[in-house]
């Protein structure tokens, strides 16, 4: 498995992983108060925060682990990574989109602080997903 590829599925665990902690966070301290009215400022910052820290740590781990040179990209590889960052960054353009209809009908900033969030979780998820696709089946179509 080429270490590109290595980096897509940690990015796919962490991703999902820390938006599921915020996720069970919120709802527990929602309790039967509205959802807008919970404090979810600070569980938002610390799982962003934290699944940037466990991914970074996890990204250095593996180039140890992979010994010298393990982390080395080649043209086929910087492809790959250009196009499925262009694919994830398109949802996070949609969500942009969704949250200034949001702002403009001004919805709560729960909602708005939320419907970030969900953006930029689906994005790395989503370019991660382009990226293992395109390793297992040898790349992108080129037309």
């Amino acid at each position: 498995m080429a270490f590109e590829e290595k980096r897509a599925w940690v990015m796919i665990v962490v991703t999902v992983g820390a938006y599921a902690i915020y996720v069970a966070t919120v709802l527990s301290r929602a309790g039967d108060a509205p959802l807008a009215d919970v404090a979810y400022a600070g569980a938002l910052l610390w799982t962003i925060g934290g699944a940037i820290v466990t991914a970074i740590v996890a990204h250095i781990a593996m180039a140890i682990a992979g010994g010298h040179g393990a982390d080395r990209t080649d043209e086929r590889d910087r492809e790959i990574n250009h196009v499925s960052e262009r694919i994830g960054q398109s949802v996070v353009v949609i969500g942009a989109l969704a949250v200034l209809i949001m702002a403009i009908a001004e919805l709560h900033h729960f909602w708005i602080a939320n419907a970030v969030y969900l953006a930029f979780v689906l994005s790395a998820v989503l370019s991660s997903f382009a990226k293992i696709m395109a390793y297992r089946q040898g790349g992108f179509q080129t037309w």
